[in-house]
């Protein structure tokens, strides 16, 4: 019997992400911006036009009213900081599932073969909300130690609990927002050149 022959990055993103991206509530962009490393990871949320869509008893109606939706940008990724996070970020993605629960297999774009490619991958709530906080919250911090610490203590949290902190950052006023960055950091990545850090991420590790 010949074996099964396992589909290109390419096919499979055509044949299974292609079609659910459009109306993901997360959707990861791997890209490229000019006189940045490459690749960049930008994360993006929908923000459905019709907050009533959800409530449709059309199901067809509901996911071409979520298609419209507005992607707004949540953060980005590259360079240093994505190398060291990487492991982390696939082991988020690797549960999104489709509708009847399989998985999707989105960790197979976070490698070296697939990060060559220049796509985007749908995410769930969950995946979406944790890798928009890790992005966000990484940003400025030069310290990998502790943008690597944030990133593994974010990917504990619950759907819930990555909701929530994401919804602080991104409402709200400017300086709520603004203050709301500042004490996740500190609450998740501690100050620079604080010895704990370096502790506190080898007991993760280990």
């Amino acid at each position: 019997m010949t074996p099964k022959k396992t589909p290109s990055l390419a096919e499979h993103h055509r044949l299974h992400l292609e079609p659910r991206w459009r109306k993901a509530p997360f959707v990861l962009r791997i890209t490229q911006w000019v006189g940045a490393p490459v690749p960049v990871l930008v994360i993006k949320e929908r923000r459905s036009s019709a907050d009533g869509a959800a409530e449709s008893q059309d199901s067809a109606q509901a996911d071409a009213m979520a298609a419209k939706g507005r992607l707004a940008e949540r953060g980005h990724l590259l360079g240093d900081a994505l190398r060291r996070c990487l492991p982390i970020l696939r082991g988020i993605v690797s549960g999104v599932q489709d509708e009847s629960g399989i998985p999707l297999e989105i960790q197979r774009y976070l490698t070296q073969e697939g990060l060559r490619l220049r796509l985007n991958l749908p995410l769930d709530e969950e995946s979406g909300a944790k890798l928009a906080l890790i992005f966000r919250l990484q940003e400025r911090v030069t310290d990998l130690d502790r943008v690597e610490l944030m990133a593994r203590r974010i990917e504990r949290f619950t759907r819930e609990e990555a909701a929530y902190w994401l919804s602080r950052m991104v409402s709200f006023s400017p300086d709520a927002r603004r203050w709301a960055v500042a004490g996740m950091r500190l609450m998740l990545g501690g100050q620079a050149r604080d010895p704990g850090v370096e502790r506190m991420l080898e007991r993760l590790k280990g």
